[in-house]
């Protein structure tokens, strides 16, 4: 990372730690592949509306009880590493804060997230068995593969590979659920096997009645003796209990007999409830969800296939649609069909055109620009909370006009009867997961490309009658209507004062030392001028005083850099020694605090100067000046020994 990107993401991290409510409410901070995400002890106490409006960030939300800002692929990586460094937080896994996070969801949001991370440790192998499944079934059309010795036994290999791995699903979910609720995943994978025994009677052949079912008598009650194939759900519930029974037995046997009697016990006790209990519910559940989906489309038709896709990503902003994995998965091995990934591709696809619609009403706006391309973006590979929670969720409008484009999408997957032959991936990667029949690649394409253009034009046309013409607040400064505020009415004044004057504004000493050129200082960043022009002092005391009458915009947590706005409307930054951020604020002292008045010669941090030496760093102070315009011109002091108030530079007009 060069210098210039992380003196920006330093500022950004201050900022953050600020509008969060300071370093001592930060849990736990790590990240995503597109978010910032952080735990807070009080929630309540982080500016949402300010959070939004950080350099970089393209929305904010809250979920599983995580704050969470969105930055982007890539760039919420390097976010992320200043912001752990500036925290002290390094070496935090996403795991790690999942665990502090669970702590304070509700059990309804525990019991959601949990069934997601049972299916995000398998989903490599969904995939591959639905990209194999779908390449299958194209191959399988196509004379020449079929005339073809080779390409026909080649084929033929990839149907036995897809079919094996769905085939033996309950295996790896009860693998995977027994993993993630602390269990040994050996003992999942055992309660997998019993579930496909070949003991056991073949569950699709025993609901055709082809094969004789045993039945045995135990405590009075019939068990049937069939296989558990496709039984996804109660392979998820066999996975909890098996972890759960694995847990107990091994605190309550005693270590001396432990390792051969604890997982004897958690087998047999697990196996007698897979058979007895959990088995029958899991089934009669799974039958359930089943049978209700297909009635819905039976029944509904088109207007449930619409009703879905429409409110889909409102589903979303909940949290709640990290169910569907295990829903999909339960519809896939009883139908062979999965009708719900079109419709939530097309829901995902028409907030994206929502995202360009409030483009195109901004196009002018440079914050507009760089806030949507991405989300749209991210859009493309199946992500939509960049969308969702940077645009559209927080101007409103956008996520109606996605919404409604999302219903027309889902009535295009109903009218040309479109489904998935597997799950887990969506929008211009779930093309490869379509089923092939009936042209379904093609109308693939138009519903996604209906539901896009939907979303587009109606965000456009609701935007255009929508208050405000759908401006951001960034473009417009303030709210329709809503009072200025004393703060920009000072500003205001100050910008006015200093057009019509055109007077210089003089700066003096801000510490005790040596007034050298800022090209001298030894970091690139300021050296370089990358920041902005300015003068640098090394100290001969630790005390740093205001150069001139002014506001405090903002002070580190760390207390190494203060930003100041002058009366006169001048912003500046004065950066207490090199790398010093690293500190965390020890042997710093703050005497002012954000939004603080100071006359010029008032003290703002003292820090001890040898101490800090003491600890390798660089004492050297500059002072920068980040927004000089091609109309200001810096006049400097040359080099010279300064005492605290002398001038050492002006600002005025060219």
């Amino acid at each position: 990372m060069d210098a210039k990107k992380r003196e920006r993401y330093e500022r950004i991290a201050e900022n953050l730690t600020r509008l969060v409510g300071g370093r001592g409410n930060i849990q736990g901070v790590a990240h995503c592949a597109t978010r910032l995400r952080i735990v807070l002890k009080n929630n309540d106490l982080a500016d949402m509306k300010a959070i939004e409006e950080v350099d970089l960030a393209k929305g904010v939300f809250v979920a599983g009880d995580q704050l969470q800002i969105i930055f982007g692929a890539g760039l919420v990586n390097d976010v992320y590493e200043v912001f752990a460094d500036y925290n002290n937080m390094k070496n935090m896994s996403l795991s790690d804060l999942k665990t502090e996070a669970n702590q304070k969801m509700n059990p309804l949001q525990r019991a959601i997230k949990a069934l997601s991370d049972v299916f995000i440790d398998i989903m490599p192998g969904i995939l591959a068995a639905a990209l194999l499944t779908g390449l299958s079934g194209v191959l399988g059309n196509l004379d020449f593969v079929q005339g073809n010795e080779t390409l026909y036994g080649i084929n033929t290999l990839i149907n036995i590979a897809s079919g094996a791995i769905f085939g033996f699903l309950p295996l790896a979910v009860a693998y995977s659920a027994c993993k993630r609720f602390g269990g040994r995943p050996i003992l999942g994978i055992v309660m997998g096997c019993i579930m496909l025994s070949s003991s056991l009677a073949d569950a699709y052949a025993a609901a055709q009645g082809t094969v004789e079912v045993t039945t045995l008598h135990i405590l009075g009650l019939p068990v049937e003796l069939v296989g558990f194939q496709g039984g996804i759900i109660v392979a998820l519930l066999m996975g909890m209990i098996t972890a759960k029974l694995d847990i107990f037995f091994e605190k309550k046997v005693p270590e001396v007999i432990r390792l051969l009697v604890s997982p004897l016990l958690t087998t047999l006790v697990g196996a007698v409830l897979l058979f007895v209990v959990v088995g029958p519910v899991g089934r009669g559940l799974a039958s359930g969800i089943t049978s209700g989906l297909v009635w819905m489309t039976q029944n509904f038709g088109a207007l449930g296939y619409a009703l879905f896709s429409g409110v889909q990503q409102l589903i979303v902003i909940t949290g709640l649609h990290h169910i569907f994995g295990a829903i999909e998965a339960q519809l896939l091995v009883d139908t062979g069909r999965n009708f719900l990934n079109p419709l939530m591709s097309v829901a995902m696809t028409a907030q994206g055109g929502a995202v360009l619609g409030y483009l195109a009403l901004n196009r002018k706006d440079a914050k507009t620009r760089e806030l949507c391309i991405p989300s749209f973006i991210s859009v493309l590979f199946g992500i939509t909370e960049p969308a969702l929670f940077g645009v559209n969720v927080r101007f409103k409008f956008p996520l109606i006009g996605g919404c409604i484009g999302g219903a027309v999408g889902g009535l295009i997957v109903y009218l040309t009867n479109l489904a998935a032959l597997g799950f887990g991936t969506t929008v211009v990667p779930g093309i490869a997961l379509a089923d092939p029949a009936n042209n379904g690649y093609l109308w693939y394409i138009v519903a996604h490309l209906a539901a896009l253009a939907c979303g587009f034009l109606l965000t456009v046309v609701i935007g255009s009658a929508w208050k405000g013409n759908g401006a951001p607040a960034a473009q417009t400064g303030k709210e329709k209507g809503a009072e200025p505020k004393a703060a920009e009415v000072e500003s205001e004044k100050a910008e006015e004062t200093r057009s019509e004057t055109g007077a210089a504004e003089t700066f003096g000493a801000y510490a005790d030392g040596s007034l050298i050129p800022l090209e001298e200082v030894n970091d690139p960043t300021f050296a370089q001028k990358i920041l902005g022009d300015g003068v640098a002092i090394l100290p001969s005391g630790g005390t740093v005083y205001a150069p001139a009458d002014g506001t405090v915009q903002s002070i580190f947590d760390t207390k190494h850099a203060v930003c100041l706005e002058t009366d006169l409307g001048n912003s500046i930054l004065i950066h207490i020694g090199i790398d010093t951020v690293k500190l965390g604020g020890k042997h710093f002292t703050a005497h002012v605090k954000d939004g603080d008045r100071v006359k010029q010669g008032d003290i703002l941090v003292e820090f001890d100067l040898d101490a800090v030496k003491a600890e390798g760093y660089d004492t050297v102070i500059p002072m920068i000046f980040p927004e000089l315009g091609e109309t200001a011109v810096l006049e400097k002091q040359g080099r010279k020994t300064v005492r605290a108030g002398e001038p050492v530079a002006a600002l005025a007009s060219k």
